[in-house]
């Protein structure tokens, strides 16, 4: 069962959110909220899985509230305007929900959810960081030291594990690769790299230095950097 929240400013927008969740089973909406700034207290006192959330609202934005989050919960976006598609990607959003949507789609973002969640539950997000991990790459899964990995990019529908001599490719999402190595070693810096925090050699306003190798930093990951900067998981 999928523990959900919703926050949108608008009361008939929740109680549509509402209607749609009552349909799906392995769905619980507890709660609704026009105004996200009476949410991180209910956070700190509720296990939430999943987050329904409106992009436009007059308190702060839906992009701003889920970045003062350390550790957010799945987030599903609903907003009538697609122009912030791509932005809310780079927060790892599951799903991107233009209003009006159809039950349909609604149990769609729902089920990828239910699935993110599943991945989170029965992987090994929370291994210490000299352990191994089994990832599939075409018809075999190939054993890969936590240690040995560099970095990881996405690379179309797929991503790049790139390790000390040589590289893996992996038909995974970013955001699965995130759930499957552990924070407290792997740190993402772009909506297309994750980097070994251990690896890194150098850091400026636009780049991260694994190495030789300059990434990229993405705009929505400053705060991450921070984090990386001072240490912090």
């Amino acid at each position: 069962m999928l523990k959900a929240i919703a926050i949108d400013d608008e009361p008939v927008a929740l109680e549509v959110i509402s209607n749609l969740a009552a349909e799906v089973p392995f769905l619980e909406l507890t709660a609704c909220f026009t105004n996200p700034l009476a949410v991180p207290g209910y956070l700190q006192k509720n296990k939430i899985d999943l987050l329904f959330l409106d992009i436009k609202m007059p308190h702060l934005s839906g992009l701003d509230f889920i970045r003062t989050i350390s550790h957010p919960p799945l987030v599903i976006f609903t907003t009538a305007y697609s122009e912030h598609a791509v932005q809310s990607f780079e927060v790892n959003a599951i799903d991107y929900l233009l209003k009006p949507f159809s039950l349909e789609r609604f149990l769609k973002a729902c089920n990828k959810a239910f699935e993110q969640a599943e991945f989170r539950k029965n992987n090994q997000a929370g291994l210490p960081a000299d352990t191994a991990l089994f990832i599939k790459s075409g018809y075999e899964y190939l054993r890969v030291a936590l240690n040995d990995i560099l970095y990881v990019e996405s690379v179309g529908n797929y991503v790049k594990f790139e390790l000390t001599g040589q590289n893996v490719i992996s038909r995974l999402t970013m955001n699965e690769v995130e759930t499957l190595l552990p924070p407290n070693a792997f740190i993402r810096i772009h909506r297309s790299y994750v980097v070994a925090r251990k690896c890194v050699t150098k850091i400026d306003k636009k780049s991260i230095w694994i190495g030789q190798t300059e990434l990229p930093i993405g705009s929505g990951y400053h705060q991450q950097i921070d984090r990386l900067i001072n240490n912090q998981t």
